[in-house]
């Protein structure tokens, strides 16, 4: 397996990068794009790097944020065929809380009105290809975390904490192990990674790809949102999960990830623009 990131907040070259993330993964002669940033400057960066973008056989959205789904407008003006999987749900209202005013950070209207055809939308476990899957949340409570979070879903007036219903995960089952791609991991690692296990029984998890949803902000600095105690026990579960490798950024953030390695060393590896995983 070939993982580019296409885009994400950092870069340490010349590309391009922004709030947001883009992944190509190659894997069993086929092509998978997950995500596609907040603009279509990871077409770009796919451009310089040599990554075929346009010829991706599947197209998986993560979940309904602007910072994941905004550069598909422009990518599907490009790719007239392919078809972008996602949870129901992706379409709707979404808030953050975050900087002390709620704002709205769902999918562009623009991706929606004008490709509504080309979504395919599921709610439960989906077999993508061989052995790859697309896997929902299961976790009850989620929208404790949502609260947490400041994140919210809008249904009618009220602002209601988001339980994460329209978050996916992708799964590769491949020799070595469990391969998770969970972009913001909105419902927390531990939780995804049971949900995983959950529906493929008996595969130990090699791999964990995506952000944390670890950053925030107090007193105009970049902080954790987590705990030293709370990166202490991530780092124990993934250890005793017999995770090899933890490729995370996006909303991680340099504080949450400074932790991360303190506490779990090699295993955690940065996600930056322009960088290119074999798994």
């Amino acid at each position: 397996m070939k993982v580019t990131v296409l885009i994400e907040n950092t870069s340490e070259s010349e590309l391009k990068c922004e709030h947001g993330l883009s992944l190509f993964i190659e894997y069993a002669s086929k092509q998978y794009l997950l995500d596609a940033g907040t603009t279509g400057a990871f077409l770009e960066n796919a451009a310089a790097l040599g990554v075929p973008v346009l010829a991706a056989d599947a197209c998986i959205l993560s979940h309904g944020h602007y910072d994941h789904s905004g550069g598909f407008a422009e990518y599907l003006e490009q790719n007239q065929t392919v078809k972008i999987y996602a949870m129901k749900g992706i379409d709707g209202e979404y808030y953050s809380g975050s900087g002390g005013e709620i704002h709205r950070i769902g999918v562009p209207e623009n991706v929606l009105s004008r490709n509504w055809e080309r979504f395919e939308f599921i709610d439960q476990l989906f077999r993508l290809d061989q052995d790859v899957y697309l896997v929902p949340h299961s976790t009850e409570g989620l929208e404790k975390i949502g609260e947490r979070s400041k994140l919210y879903r809008k249904y009618k007036t009220e602002y209601l904490p988001d339980d994460f219903s329209h978050e996916l995960s992708l799964v590769f089952d491949t020799e070595k192990g469990l391969v998770i791609f969970n972009s913001c991991s909105h419902a927390g690692i531990m939780n995804i990674m049971e949900e995983v296990m959950s529906v493929l029984p008996g595969r130990k998890i090699y791999a964990f790809l995506g952000g944390l949803h670890m950053k925030g902000k107090k007193d105009g600095k970049e902080v954790c949102t987590f705990s030293d105690s709370e990166v202490e026990a991530m780092a124990d579960g993934l250890k005793e999960a017999g995770v090899q490798y933890l490729y995370t950024g996006h909303c991680t953030g340099q504080p949450g990830y400074a932790l991360l390695k303190q506490y779990a060393g090699d295993m955690v590896q940065p996600l930056t623009t322009g960088k290119k995983i074999e798994l």
